[in-house]
C-alpha cells in the first residue's frame, strides 16, 4: 500500500483553502514551470506575503504528477533542528526505525517515491534544512522539494522565486473606475476579507481614495491587508487609514536597517497589539507559549493569574478571536484556538520583555504533565478515546512541555509524564519519539525508584512495539529487580505481561503463557481492569498458537465482556482480532471475518496501524482459506503500505509471521507470479479509504461468483451511479452535466472506479455495470458488508486451516 498511504497523506496534508485565493496567477505558473526544470525551488520573501498560500496553490494543481504522494511540513513551530527529520517523518506518516536515525528513515522511505515535498518556515532553521533538502534529493532520485523562507537555501540545483508583495494601484496612471480598482490584486483582497466582517462592503466612490491609499500603504502585503480589513468591525476605512499613517511614521523612526516592509508588517502587528486591552495584551503574550494550539480548559490553567482572573479568560479570548489575534478551529473534540506564527513569535518578544516568560513556561510544563496523568486514568472508561485524540491535538505542547522540563533539570517530574502518555505514544504513531523521550529521562534519573522502576517497564513494551526485543529484554530486567526491591507488585505484574510478549514474538509459547498467567493473576489481585483485560487477550493468541482453542476462546471473550463492561473500545478491538485469528484457524470464515472488520473500523477510526495490520492480515488469511486468492493478493498489496508506515512488521506480533508467510505462498502458487503482482499492485494503488472500504465490504470487483451471481460492490453510491451512466455511453462531460457536477469530478469518480475494480476501460465498466443490475442481488455500493462471500464456513473455510502448533510439533 505504498501508494495509499501516500494517497492519504497528499490529501490530509495540504490545507484546505477556507479562504479565496487572490491573484498570484502568474507566480503559480513560474512555480510549475521551475518544478519541472529543478527539484528544489525556494520561494523566498518577507514574512506575511504569502509564501505558505502559494506553495500550497501550486502544490494542489500538480498532485497528480506525484503519484507517491504530496506533503506539507510546517517547520515554524521548532527551536531544536533535531527535531527536523523527526517532524519529517510525522507529517509523511512513517514510523522511526530503531535501527535508522530518523534521517535515514526518511531516506528509505522517500527513495523510490514520485513525492513532492514543501518544506515550510526554513528561514530559523536554514543551514539544517539545507543539508537535509540536499541529503533527501541525493538519495531520492524521483523527490521534488519546495522550500519557503525569507532567504534561499544556497545549495546546488536550487532554483529561486521571490515572492513580491501583491500588486497594489500604480498612483503614477492614469485614476481606475471603481470596477477597475476592485480587480487589482491587492484591492480584491482587501474588499473580499472586509466582506467576511461587513456584509455587502464594496469598493465605492466614497470609500474608493481610502481603500487604494490603504492597500498601497500596506505595501500589498497579504498578511497586512487581512488584518487591517478586520478592523472595519470597528473603524470606517478613512480611519483605518489615519491609524496606518500614524504608526508607519512612528515605526519610520526606528531601526533605519530594517527592510522597510518588515517595518510595515511589524507595525501592523504593533497596531494591532495597540487595539487590544491591557488584559488581552497579557493574554496575548501569555498564550505565545503554547505549540499547535490551545483549549480553554488550557488557556484558563496556564494564563490565569497575576493580572487576569481565571474567570475572565473566556472573555480575553473571545476578543483576541475577534480581533483576529486567535484563530478558532473547529475540532470533533471541541473549539481550539491557534496563533498565527508571526502573532505568536510578537507575543513571545513581549512575553520576554515582561519578565514573566520562566514562569509562564514553568505553569505549561506543569499542566501538561498534570493533563498526561489525567489521561493515563481515563484509559479504561468509556471516555478513553476522547482523550486519546486529546493527546492526539495536545501533541506539540506535550513535546515541548516535556523537553522544557528535562531541560530545566525535571527528570523524575518528566519521566512520570511520560510514562503516563504509553497509550499516546502506542496510539499516535509516536512510538520512537515516547522511546527517545524516556531513554533521556532514564539517563537523568539513574537512582533506583519506583518512577524509574515504572518507566523502564513503559520503555521494555514500546522496545517491542518496535521489535527490538534484546533492548526490551534488558529494561524490563532491571524493572523487575526494582519492582521487587520496592515490592511494586503493579509493576511486577506488566513486566511479567510484557516479558511473555517477548517469549511470543520469538515462537516460545510454553514460557509466555505462563508469564501471562502469573501476570493475570497479579493484576486480578490488585483490581487492574487494564491489566487484566491485556492480559486475557495476550492468553487468547499464545492459547491459540498452541492450539488450545477452547482456553483461547474461552480468554478472548472474558476479555471482551470486561471491556464491554467499562464502554472501552481499544482493548476491545485487540480481544477481538485476536478471537478472529482462533476463529480463522479453527475454520470458521464467517465469524472470523466479522470479529476482524468490526475491530479494523475501530483501528482504522483511531488510526492505530498496527491494529488495522493485524486486523487486514486476518482478511487476507480468510480469503485464502476460502479460496478467493485474487482478493487475498490485494489485501497484501494494501499491507505493504501499512507495514512499511508502522516500520516494523507485525511487531509486538512476531509470532504470527509463521501464517502470514504460509498464506502468501500459498496464493502465490494458486495465482502464478505475473496475476500475483497484478493483484498486490492493484491493492498498493488504493488510497487509505478505498482500501478500508473494500476490506470491509468483502468483495472481490472484477469477477463474478462460481454460481453466477454478482460480487458485492466496492463502489460508493455515486460511483455506482457514475458506472451506470457510463454503461448508458454518456462522456464526461454529459455526466457533469447529468448530475450537475464539474467533468473534473466527474474524471477523478471515473479513475477511482477503474483502480478499484482493477479495470483499464471504460467499457469494462460498462460490461461490470450491466452485470450488476442483472443480478438479482445487486446493490447501489457503498454499504459495509455488503456481502459475505469470502466469509463461508464448513468444509469451504477449513480446507487450509492451520494445523494447531501441538500437531504441528508432534508431527515434527
Amino acid at each position: 500500500m505504498a501508494a495509499s498511504t501516500s494517497k492519504r497523506r497528499r490529501m490530509r496534508r495540504l490545507p484546505a483553502e477556507v479562504t479565496s485565493f487572490v491573484g498570484r496567477r502568474q507566480e503559480v505558473a513560474d512555480v510549475k514551470s521551475l518544478l519541472s526544470r529543478s527539484r528544489l525551488v525556494t520561494l523566498t520573501g518577507v514574512g506575511g506575503v504569502g509564501k505558505t498560500r502559494l506553495a500550497t496553490r501550486v502544490a494542489t494543481d500538480v498532485q497528480r504528477a506525484f503519484s507517491d504522494g504530496v506533503w506539507l511540513v510546517e517547520l515554524a513551530p521548532l527551536g531544536d533542528s533535531e527535531l527536523i527529520a523527526h517532524t519529517l517523518t510525522e507529517a509523511l506518516g512513517i514510523e522511526e526505525k530503531s535501527s535508522l536515525s530518523p534521517l535515514e528513515s526518511v531516506s528509505e522511505y522517500l527513495a523510490d517515491k514520485k513525492s513532492l515535498v514543501i518544506l515550510d518556515n526554513c528561514e530559523h532553521l536554514l543551514h539544517d534544512c539545507a543539508i537535509l533538502a540536499e541529503e533527501l534529493l541525493a538519495s531520492s532520485p524521483e523527490l521534488r522539494i519546495i522550500a519557503t523562507s525569507r532567504q534561499p537555501l544556497r545549495i546546488g540545483g536550487e532554483q529561486t522565486l521571490a515572492v513580491l508583495p501583491l500588486p497594489v494601484p500604480d498612483s503614477a496612471t492614469a485614476r481606475l473606475s471603481t470596477d477597475a480598482l476592485a480587480k487589482v490584486d491587492a484591492v480584491r483582497l482587501f474588499v473580499e476579507r472586509a466582506e467576511a466582517v461587513l456584509p455587502g462592503f464594496s469598493v465605492t466612490e466614497a470609500n474608493r481614495d481610502a481603500v487604494e491609499q490603504v492597500c498601497r500603504r500596506l505595501d500589498g502585503i497579504p498578511l497586512a491587508i487581512e488584518l487591517a480589513a478586520v478592523r472595519l468591525r470597528a473603524l470606517s476605512v478613512q480611519q483605518l487609514l489615519t491609524w496606518l499613517d500614524d504608526r508607519f511614521r512612528l515605526l519610520t523612526a526606528g531601526s533605519r536597517t530594517g527592510s522597510r516592509r518588515h517595518q510595515t508588517l511589524r507595525a501592523l502587528v504593533d497596531w494591532s497589539y495597540d487595539l487590544c486591552t491591557e488584559p488581552e495584551r497579557l493574554l496575548w503574550n501569555r498564550a505565545s507559549v503554547f505549540c499547535g494550539g490551545l483549549d480553554l480548559e488550557a488557556a484558563e490553567a496556564v494564563c490565569s493569574g497575576d493580572g487576569i482572573a481565571r474567570e475572565d479568560v473566556i472573555d480575553l479570548v473571545i476578543g483576541l478571536v475577534e480581533k483576529s489575534v486567535l484563530v478558532r478551529e473547529e475540532h470533533p473534540s471541541g473549539v481550539r484556538y491557534r496563533l498565527l506564527e508571526t502573532i505568536r513569535q510578537y507575543g513571545r518578544d513581549r512575553l520576554a520583555e515582561s519578565g514573566e516568560e520562566e514562569a509562564l513556561w514553568r505553569r505549561h510544563r506543569v499542566y501538561y504533565r498534570e493533563l498526561a496523568s489525567r489521561a493515563r486514568d481515563q484509559l479504561f472508561t468509556s471516555s478513553q478515546v476522547e482523550w486519546l485524540v486529546r493527546l492526539r491535538l495536545e501533541h506539540c505542547n506535550l513535546r515541548v512541555a516535556l523537553r522544557s522540563g528535562f531541560d530545566h533539570g525535571e527528570g523524575e517530574e518528566g519521566l512520570r509524564a511520560v510514562t503516563d502518555l504509553l497509550y499516546h505514544w502506542k496510539t499516535s504513531h509516536h512510538v520512537s519519539e515516547g522511546r527517545r523521550l524516556l531513554g533521556q529521562g532514564l539517563s537523568m534519573v539513574t537512582r533506583p525508584s519506583e518512577v524509574r522502576a515504572r518507566a523502564l517497564c513503559g520503555a521494555g513494551w514500546l522496545a517491542i512495539l518496535e521489535g527490538d526485543i534484546p533492548a526490551a529484554l534488558e529494561m524490563l530486567e532491571e524493572s523487575q529487580v526494582l519492582g521487587e526491591r520496592f515490592g511494586l507488585h503493579s509493576v511486577l505484574a506488566y513486566v511479567a505481561l510484557y516479558t511473555g510478549m517477548a517469549h511470543m514474538y520469538r515462537g516460545d509459547i510454553e514460557p509466555a503463557i505462563k508469564l501471562f498467567e502469573e501476570a493475570l493473576a497479579s493484576y486480578r489481585a490488585a483490581g487492574d481492569g487494564v491489566g487484566d483485560v491485556m492480559a486475557l487477550t495476550r492468553l487468547s493468541l499464545a492459547y491459540s498458537y498452541e492450539g488450545d482453542a477452547e482456553r483461547a476462546v474461552a480468554a478472548g471473550e472474558e476479555a471482551l465482556r470486561a471491556c464491554e463492561a467499562r464502554g472501552e473500545r481499544w482493548h476491545r478491538a485487540y480481544a477481538m482480532m485476536a478471537l478472529a485469528i482462533e476463529r480463522w484457524r479453527q475454520g470458521d470464515a464467517e465469524r472470523a471475518a466479522g470479529l476482524a472488520k468490526q475491530s479494523l473500523r475501530f483501528d482504522s477510526s483511531l488510526h492505530d496501524w498496527q491494529g488495522m495490520g493485524i486486523n487486514l492480515e486476518v482478511l487476507a488469511w480468510v480469503a485464502a482459506g476460502v479460496g478467493d486468492f485474487e482478493r487475498a493478493a490485494r489485501l497484501f498489496g494494501v499491507l505493504l503500505g501499512v507495514w512499511q508506515t508502522v516500520g516494523a512488521p507485525m511487531a509486538g506480533f512476531g509470532h504470527l509471521t509463521g501464517y502470514r508467510d504460509d498464506c502468501r505462498h500459498r496464493v502465490h502458487q494458486a495465482l502464478g507470479e505475473p496475476a500475483y503482482k497484478a493483484a498486490m499492485q492493484r491493492g498498493a494503488r488504493l488510497s487509505l479509504d478505498e482500501a478500508l472500504a473494500y476490506a470491509l465490504e468483502d468483495g472481490k470487483p472484477a469477477a463474478p461468483r462460481a454460481d453466477g451471481a454478482v460480487r458485492p460492490s466496492p463502489l460508493t453510491r455515486r460511483e455506482t451511479e457514475i458506472a451506470r451512466l457510463v454503461a448508458r455511453g454518456l462522456s464526461n462531460k454529459e455526466i457533469a452535466a447529468t448530475l450537475v457536477i464539474a467533468q473534473r469530478t466527474a474524471e477523478g469518480h471515473i479513475e477511482h472506479i477503474l483502480s478499484k475494480l482493477g479495470f483499464h476501460s471504460r467499457s469494462q465498466i460498462a460490461v461490470w455495470a450491466a452485470e450488476q443490475s442483472r443480478s438479482a442481488g445487486a446493490t447501489d455500493g457503498g454499504e459495509e458488508d455488503g456481502g459475505a462471500d469470502d466469509s463461508r464456513g464448513g468444509e469451504a473455510g477449513k480446507r487450509d486451516r492451520p494445523a494447531p502448533r501441538r500437531a504441528q510439533r508432534n508431527a515434527r
